[in-house]
């Protein structure tokens, strides 16, 4: 890295311009920041300056999982974020040693492995970027102002119009979310609509704020509790097929969530309750009770998987890049979205270290970049994704192979969590899929995992796995460390 360490310092123009102010465009401003004499973040909210809801950003009222990849690059943005975000209240945690997981039929074992992670709420997150933008000296936040289109000339971009003031820019970075115009300005101004890839599971979860007790129950040992769809076929109520957290953050304080695809889901407080009543096992209602609730009950339907196909076009638009929800956008089910957004981020603080001129083959070199490292997560999502009936868009499959990702998605997860549970090497390789270091694709060509995966299958038709699992759902989850069955 030493090549890009000399070249960060080489300025590429006088003004680069970010379209939001969420964790995306704060994680591009942060790119920009070594390449500009200025970079302006324009937000249209007011941005609170304590770790606070506001109205561009709804999906903070929801758990969100800062992946290892995520906080890898949003600390090469930001050196000292992580110890930052953990001084503000988040919570470094291993979710095989602190989280109660309910998988298949019961409750898996706690033992030590590869995966740590940092939990805390949406809102602590962005106060934390933003406090990191706000040093930068060469960024100026702009709030309370809406970009009402875009300025072109000779096939780029050139500016941002705010009504009656002008902008302009050498390089404009998308970062509006999934709602975004700009594709409709550029077709306005003669580019071609890009191909869309969609699919929509028609996700829905409903989530409620809670303050924990103090002192926490003895039986607590767990900070995190996860609980997974039923791999039952029939025979219960819907909420057995919800995905349940009761997600730990900052402050002393819990997320209750529970989501479903393509299911009605609680939206007051008396049927939250209710619902929780009938999830698969009673520790999350009995939480829920032994807490005291500060927040009405928040409900988000926008959860289709959205991919803007910019790198295929033909003459993609010089000095326009996109990050986050605006080119890509992820069921939120699989925590990928901040992530993928700093990855992108990081990604084009690279490829500007590496140009000396923004052109259109910047433009399109970054872009391809791009794609390759969309695709990982991308492919994750749907994986699952495609195998529900309920499922529309581009992306559904024929229904042969939408019956066979139904039948194979759930159980093969289950058989990966559990070979993982039986052996380190599974466990490091599950982990970097899970944190998007590593595609499912170069995981299952792994010889020593596919090795792995063939041990635990004996050893689990023969009933000599090292590690227990499926312990009473209906009881409270085991306490004990199992870390020493697997040493050997």
């Amino acid at each position: 890295m030493n090549d890009v360490g000399e070249l960060v310092r080489v300025k590429l123009g006088k003004t680069a311009v970010v379209l939001g102010g969420s964790a995306a465009g704060l994680c591009a401003a942060g790119a920009l920041a070594p390449h500009f004499d200025r970079v302006l973040v324009l937000e249209r909210d007011e941005l609170p300056a304590a770790a606070e809801h506001r109205r561009g950003v709804p999906q903070s009222k929801h758990p969100h999982f800062l992946l290892n990849s995520g906080r890898r690059a949003i600390a090469a943005l930001f050196p000292g974020f992580e110890d930052d975000l953990i001084a503000a209240g988040g919570l470094h945690l291993m979710p095989s040693m602190d989280a109660a997981y309910l998988d298949g039929v019961g409750w898996s074992a706690r033992k030590r492995s590869a995966m740590t992670m940092i939990y805390g709420s949406r809102v602590l997150i962005e106060r934390v970027l933003r406090d990191k933008v706000r040093a930068l000296a060469n960024v100026t936040v702009r709030e309370g102002v809406t970009v009402s289109g875009l300025r072109t000339r000779d096939g780029g971009v050139t500016g941002v119009d705010l009504g009656d003031e002008h902008v302009d820019a050498d390089l404009v970075v998308d970062a509006m979310g999934r709602g975004s115009a700009v594709g409709g300005w550029l077709v306005a101004a003669g580019w071609p609509e890009p191909e869309v890839q969609t699919l929509d599971a028609k996700v829905t979860y409903t989530s409620r704020w809670y303050e924990l007790p103090t002192p926490r129950p003895a039986s607590w040992w767990w900070q995190h509790l996860v609980i997974m769809p039923t791999p039952d076929r029939a025979g219960h109520p819907p909420e057995h097929e919800f995905l349940v957290n009761f997600f730990p953050i900052e402050g002393n304080r819990a997320i209750a969530c529970m989501g479903s695809w393509g299911l009605e889901m609680p939206r007051t407080a008396d049927t939250f309750v209710e619902s929780a009543n009938r999830v698969r096992t009673p520790l999350f209602a009995a939480a829920m009770a032994r807490s005291t609730p500060t927040s009405e009950v928040h409900l988000t339907r926008s959860t289709g998987n959205k991919w803007r196909r910019y790198d295929r076009l033909r003459t993609p638009p010089r000095g326009l890049v996109f990050v986050g929800d605006s080119i890509c956008a992820f069921n939120p089910f699989y925590a990928q979205g901040i992530s993928s957004a700093a990855g992108s981020a990081l990604l084009l603080r690279e490829h500007l270290a590496r140009t000396d001129r923004l052109d259109r083959g910047f433009c399109a070199r970054f872009l391809a970049g791009q794609s390759k490292l969309l695709r990982v997560p991308w492919s994750l999502a749907m994986a699952r994704d495609q195998g529900y009936e309920c499922a529309v868009g581009t992306e559904k499959p024929p229904e042969w192979r939408r019956r066979l990702v139904a039948a194979v998605s759930g159980p093969a997860f289950s058989f990966i969590v559990g070979a993982a549970r039986e052996d380190d090497v599974v466990d490091e390789h599950f982990a970097k899929v899970f944190n998007m270091d590593e595609s499912l694709g170069q995981m299952l060509r792994n010889p020593r995992v596919i090795a792995g995966f063939l041990r635990h299958y004996v050893r689990k038709a023969l009933g000599r796995q090292r590690v227990p699992f499926d312990f009473d759902a209906q009881a409270e989850p085991p306490a004990t460390d199992y870390s020493s069955a697997t040493a050997r």
